[in-house]
């Protein structure tokens, strides 16, 4: 039997602000297991959920309801050894690469006091070798970046070595959340080529968090798409994004620009970008206010996955005729 590495159980957060309730992730789950190392985006506009999965995994949040498991253990429920553990083998990459730097630090602090944190060295001259060559594997030379202070450094860099700083501490998954977004278009590839050689060369997991589907497409093996908190299309990333099947993956992709200047966007449906009349109501398909698609079963019952094609299942009533997964209420 495979063991999973990590996974959340049906997972939600709700958020509460006086006499309104913000539901961030509805019965959410996902399971990466421990074997083949994988990538894994979540995929979804501003305000799906993409960076509460995040703060849960991260165990910066506690959910509402759910689970949270790692290696089997409810993350909540550790005791305080397996909770270094676990705060050691889960690392983050995040979307500034500035803000996670203390100005008054030079980056060799950055990357020593972990090392010493976790026991992995004793002092800078343990460390050095171990600092060298993780600056080595994401493309830096320790000559160019060690002494300098964050300010001193490319936005491409501080990435870069928030990346050397995951590895030294040899972690089991990753979440990199909307890594690139901040970075130069020059320096997108290099990144996720560093982010993709993690799992290639080191055996990392890595759970890539975006609302950009082009880079996702770059890096990806699986893909899911959330939507107000739910998942409503999963699987292969190639296929996914080459023939998106949910009416959502379709806006998704359909508004990845196109490079060629005379080739135009899709215009002839116009598409509320509010959901219209939907407000906190959490009844049938969350996405019906701005479906083109929808019908009348999708105003009372949410739809459960349907397998659309190989590896892929799609929570769309266009595909009920398709095998069902489960119906859920």
């Amino acid at each position: 039997m495979t063991e999973n590495l990590l996974e959340l159980r049906d997972v939600s957060m709700v958020f509460n602000a006086g006499a309104s309730q913000t539901v961030a992730l509805d019965n959410y789950s996902l399971t990466i297991t421990a074997g083949n190392a994988s990538v894994i985006t979540i995929a979804g506009e501003s305000g799906s959920g993409k960076t509460t999965l995040a703060r849960l995994v991260l165990g910066f949040a506690r959910p509402t309801s759910g689970e949270v498991l790692y290696r089997g253990r409810n993350i909540w429920t550790m005791s305080r050894a397996e909770w270094q553990t676990y705060r050691r083998e889960v690392q983050a990459i995040f979307q500034d690469p500035f803000a996670v730097y203390n100005p008054f630090y030079t980056v060799d602090h950055l990357l020593l006091s972990p090392m010493k944190s976790f026991g992995f060295a004793r002092n800078r001259s343990e460390a050095l070798p171990q600092i060298e060559e993780a600056l080595s594997k994401v493309g830096l030379r320790s000559a160019d970046v060690l002494g300098r202070y964050p300010h001193q450094l490319s936005g491409g860099q501080r990435q870069r070595l928030t990346v050397a700083r995951c590895l030294l501490l040899k972690p089991r998954l990753i979440v990199a959340d909307e890594p690139v977004s901040m970075i130069d278009a020059s320096l997108r590839a290099t990144i996720l080529d560093a982010l993709r050689k993690l799992k290639e060369e080191n055996g990392i997991s890595l759970i890539y968090i975006t609302h950009d589907l082009a880079t996702a497409y770059q890096i990806s093996e699986r893909m899911e798409i959330l939507y107000r908190g739910q998942s409503v299309e999963r699987g292969n990333a190639t296929a996914i994004i080459q023939t998106p099947s949910h009416p959502y993956t379709r806006l998704l992709v359909d508004s990845i620009p196109i490079a060629d200047p005379e080739q135009t966007w899709d215009t002839e449906v116009e598409i509320p970008t509010d959901d219209a009349g939907g407000g906190s109501e959490r009844q049938g398909c969350l996405f019906r206010w701005r479906c083109p698609h929808a019908m009348d079963i999708c105003a009372n019952v949410r739809p459960s996955f349907f397998t659309v094609g190989e590896e892929r299942q799609s929570a769309c009533y266009l595909y009920q005729n398709h095998s069902m997964l489960g119906m859920e209420e």
